[in-house]
């Protein structure tokens, strides 16, 4: 399969990182593709929704899963595990529905916190937009999740659904692949294309595995001081498999190799 119809099929899971941050944040947007989650046994999770919300848990997983919810954030806790379940949530006022596949491993390690983003919120939400006065001027840029939203859209996405008119704009990279982007992992990154808006630069980078193991990718060994990345795949299988490609979306304030090197 390749990486541009892999990128379609896969939910953008943003990592948030910040030199000011305590830790990571995972933002999951929703466009009707159920979410996966995974949950470690014993620890709790949490997840946060636009609204306030109810939760459907299935019978067959009520006695290993702890569900609590409390103004848009589920807490969620496994007792122990089980295999992929689907989970409706539901928003109160709207009657939105997210469609969640669920699952809990004792493999599993992050207890990051969630953040479910409904695609259509309003468009300085939707462009993650900036706006800064200069003078008598204002001009507005894109932040983190506009940045990678619209380079996803100008590799991945129809051309109907491209958008014209931006801030964005797209800069010239070389298309040299590295083996050291992510510290420890047999993992080639060659960088797909770039954009920039106003200081920040957005790098769409393709990740493949050059190894025989499972790689859980993590963003803390990612080398380079990144503002923001991005994974669609959160695993990638051994050399060879259909899965064994991915991409991530690197923001920064300086152009990718300037990064990396």
């Amino acid at each position: 399969m390749s990486l541009k119809h892999q990128l379609i099929r896969l939910i953008a899971v943003i990592i948030c990182i910040s030199g000011s941050s305590a830790g990571a944040v995972e933002r999951l947007f929703w466009d009707k593709v159920p979410l996966r989650i995974t949950l470690p046994v014993g620890k709790e999770r949490l997840v946060t929704f636009p609204e306030d919300v109810r939760v459907g848990i299935p019978p067959i997983i009520g006695s290993k899963l702890r569900t609590q919810s409390n103004q848009g954030t589920v807490y969620w806790k496994a007792n122990e595990a089980f295999d992929t379940q689907r989970i409706e949530v539901r928003e109160i006022k709207s009657n939105r529905i997210y469609l969640i596949d669920l699952k809990a491993s004792k493999k599993a390690a992050s207890v990051t916190a969630i953040e479910v983003i409904f695609k259509e919120h309003s468009a300085d939400k939707e462009l993650g937009a900036d706006t800064r006065n200069s003078g008598s001027k204002t001009s507005r840029t894109a932040g983190y999740i506009g940045l990678t939203r619209f380079a996803a859209q100008q590799l991945y996405a129809p051309a109907r659904l491209l958008k014209s008119g931006t801030s964005i704009h797209r800069v010239s990279i070389a298309r040299r692949s590295i083996n050291y982007l992510i510290s420890g992992e047999k993992i080639k990154a060659t960088p797909v294309a770039s954009w920039q808006s106003g200081s920040l630069y957005v790098t769409a980078v393709e990740l493949k595995n050059t190894g025989n193991e499972f790689i859980s990718l993590d963003p803390r060994k990612l080398r380079g001081e990144w503002r923001a990345a991005t994974f669609h795949h959160a695993r990638l299988h051994p050399a060879g498999s259909e899965a064994d490609t991915t991409a991530v979306y690197l923001v920064s304030d300086r152009p990718f190799y300037e990064m990396v090197i």
